[in-house]
């Protein structure tokens, strides 16, 4: 199975079309307070080009159920990605499939993961670098996409170390704060493939 890598915090179709043209299997459009929020729909404008086979994830923390549904009606993500205990009060249909962020120190030991999660420090979008040592093993509990602090320097690493199924960047992508930078998305991706073809 090939590395899914998600380029996080695109903000228009500009910075969709250098993710999607760099080859990432994600875009992720960020509905939580931050320099990268935007509207659901600025959100649907901007991914009108993505291809079938990439998906679409709305990026969350904390919810409301009426701003997730006005993502969902607004943006129609494929994805929805917020903090795993938001989703006991979110109605998420069958067909959006669900991306439970969960952090580092705060996962038990014997905490049931389901198949597909995002695992990443306290603080999203900030660079914070987990303890790849100990996010290895939560890998092997289910399809982890490892996220914070990772750029193309270190992503090689990362995927050595964790053996994740997956991979996420923001701010290493960026040329300011909010900025996406397509030679930095270009780099990522290029350094996440070579690592997945040489592990």
């Amino acid at each position: 199975m090939s590395l899914i890598v998600k380029i996080c915090g695109l903000k228009d179709s500009a910075d969709v079309e250098a993710a999607v043209g760099a080859g990432a299997d994600a875009v992720g459009f960020v509905f939580a307070e931050s320099v990268r929020r935007v509207s659901p729909a600025e959100a649907r404008v901007a991914s009108e080009s993505v291809p079938a086979g990439v998906l679409k994830v709305a990026v969350m923390k904390h919810p409301r159920a009426e701003e997730w549904n006005a993502v969902l009606d607004g943006f129609a993500p494929d994805v929805l990605q917020t903090d795993a205990e938001d989703f006991i009060g979110l109605d998420v249909p069958e067909g959006v499939r669900r991306w439970p962020v969960y952090r580092e120190g705060r996962l038990r030991d014997d905490e049931t993961l389901p198949g597909e999660f995002l695992y990443e420090g306290l603080r999203s979008g900030a660079g914070q670098t987990v303890d790849w040592r100990s996010a290895a093993g939560v890998a092997r509990r289910g399809n982890m996409i490892l996220a914070g602090g990772l750029s193309a320097e270190n992503v090689a690493r990362a995927i050595a170390a964790v053996r994740p199924w997956g991979v996420d960047v923001s701010s290493a992508v960026e040329s300011a704060p909010g900025e996406k930078d397509p030679m930095r998305i270009r780099e990522f991706l290029k350094a996440a493939r070579a690592a997945e073809q040489h592990p």
